[in-house]
């Protein structure tokens, strides 16, 4: 069994707010001890000792509100368009490049194609591909005129979507990403200003749709996500018993305070960077600010900004992941999230920084055993060279990873730090 003790390293749990120098154990894919000070773990424990350098120690980064398949597509219609077999590759090289980018662990909020995320999840399990842990979902469910209904009368145009309309039809798309064997389900709740067919501040799939379609997941043991923007999306998804719900960016007062009442088991994540990029980036992607004007994309980072400086004074669960993967959102940038729950919507730090990794431990069904560092927690470390408290953007881009490991296995090595070489974690299959 492989085993590493991590000297000199300056520790940050994710469970206090205050770093400390410390040591850490890891045996197998476990934490086994955590230490205060320094010469507090025997050097016979471990079959190799690292020195950290007086380095940064912290979990591994959970991505809450992931699309691997989305391989920046301009138009919801591209994510239709491509090739599956284009796809799947496309798909599997952003699985890598987000390990080496820190996140260690992703949820995902929705495949482009039925089988893609699935089959993606498989190959990281069965160690033929290097990628984050990774919970599969199938495409955003959706009805006619929703978002991710790209159709028109005359003609198809595929989309992201899959469309279902009517209690039955729901079920029965649920019942289908199940047999192909999701993780996550996902329902879009509410219209979005990146389609043309409808607003997000409008709602287009019905309460007796909506509660039957999570009534379904939770019979499979499935858990289930929402794309809600208009308060009442939030109100409805809140009824039928969703685990998760994205965006909230419009909710009111009504769906705070339901927000509030059930914030022991809801999840909330903003995905607010592609909002962000939009409105202050958008132009390198041709997004001019009078597109964006247009769009109401002003208004909505202003309503999301409020919305979530309400949902900290809350206490409310929240999640980072900003919808990246988009041309306006390449992935790799996912962390950036940290420093916008920072400046944007009044977080410390260290909240934004729990966001990041035990709240999102928590969504991938590992709350207390992962995204934290505690004896019997699983062993996703980051050694970052220097201190993401002080400076958040040093967790953008793989610069300053001095080493990632994931369920014990060493990704990026410390010790090969000076070539900054990426390797295959131990016992993978290339």
């Amino acid at each position: 069994m492989t085993s590493y003790l991590f000297r000199n390293v300056i520790v940050w749990d994710a469970v206090d707010d205050t770093p400390y120098p410390g040591e850490v154990l890891v045996e197998g894919n476990r934490i086994t001890k955590v230490a205060r000070g320094a010469g507090q773990i025997s050097a016979e424990s471990a079959a190799d000792i690292i020195d950290g350098q007086g380095q940064f120690l912290m979990p591994g980064m959970v991505e809450g509100h992931c699309h691997l398949s989305f391989v920046g597509p301009a138009r919801n219609q591209d994510l239709g368009e491509i090739p599956p077999e284009e796809h799947l590759l496309r798909t599997m090289r952003n699985a890598t490049l987000l390990l080496n980018h820190g996140f260690t662990s992703a949820y995902s909020a929705a495949s482009s194609k039925i089988r893609i995320d699935v089959v993606v999840r498989q190959e990281i399990e069965d160690g033929y591909l290097a990628g984050p842990r990774y919970r599969a979902a199938g495409p955003e469910i959706t009805v006619t005129g929703g978002l991710g209904d790209e159709r028109k009368h005359h003609g198809e145009f595929a989309s992201f979507g899959m469309i279902a309309d009517g209690v039955t039809e729901i079920r029965r798309a649920v019942r289908l990403c199940c047999r192909e064997g999701v993780d996550n389900v996902k329902f879009n709740v509410s219209g979005d200003e990146f389609t043309s067919n409808i607003r997000a501040e409008l709602v287009s799939i019905s309460q007796e749709e909506l509660t039957a379609g999570v009534e379904t997941a939770h019979d499979f043991g499935k858990r289930v996500a929402t794309h809600a923007r208009a308060a009442e999306s939030v109100k409805r998804a809140l009824r039928a018993g969703a685990d998760c719900i994205y965006h909230c960016d419009f909710a009111d007062e009504e769906a705070l305070d339901m927000l509030e009442a059930q914030k022991h088991r809801i999840i909330v994540g903003p995905a607010f960077g592609l909002v962000h990029n939009s409105v202050f980036e958008g132009d390198v992607v041709g997004m001019t600010k009078a597109v964006v004007e247009r769009m109401g994309l002003p208004r909505k980072l202003e309503h999301t900004i409020a919305t979530y400086k309400e949902m900290r004074r809350r206490g409310m669960k929240v999640v980072v992941g900003g919808d990246y993967g988009f041309t306006v959102t390449p992935m790799g940038q996912n962390a950036r999230d940290i420093g916008h729950f920072v400046k944007f919507f009044g977080y410390t730090p260290a909240e934004a920084l729990k966001c990041a990794t035990a709240v999102g431990g928590e969504l991938m069904g590992h709350k207390g055993e992962l995204g934290v560092i505690r004896e019997g927690a699983l062993a996703d470390l980051l050694l970052v060279d220097g201190d993401p408290l002080a400076d958040q953007s040093l967790l953008v881009g793989p610069d300053h990873f001095a080493m990632i490991m994931k369920d014990g296995a060493m990704v990026r090595d410390p010790r090969r730090k000076a070539d900054l070489t990426y390797v295959y974690p131990a016992g993978t299959r290339i």
